[in-house]
């Protein structure tokens, strides 16, 4: 079953700030890019954003909105695919 999750408005604020920020590493601007790409569309998150969401989320040094972000992407990983 496709997942049909979106990214929330808070999650969505989260994503911006932190791609505006210029002291965020490229790895959380990839999650939080993916994660705001989200918002209306039905798009899922990539393999590499997904990896980078991962990174962020494990990554101490990450602050609590990137953190939400890369959540936000994360959660809306494509499935495995079925052979």
């Amino acid at each position: 079953m496709p997942t049909t999750k979106k990214t929330s408005k808070a999650a969505a604020s989260k994503a911006s700030k932190t791609l505006s920020s210029p002291d965020t590493a490229n790895t959380s601007k990839s999650a939080a890019g993916s994660a705001l790409s989200q918002r209306k569309s039905s798009k899922k998150t990539s393999a590499a954003a997904a990896t980078a969401a991962s990174k962020a989320l494990r990554d101490g040094r990450t602050a609590a909105a990137t953190k939400s972000a890369a959540g936000s992407a994360l959660a809306q990983k494509r499935g495995a695919k079925r052979k």
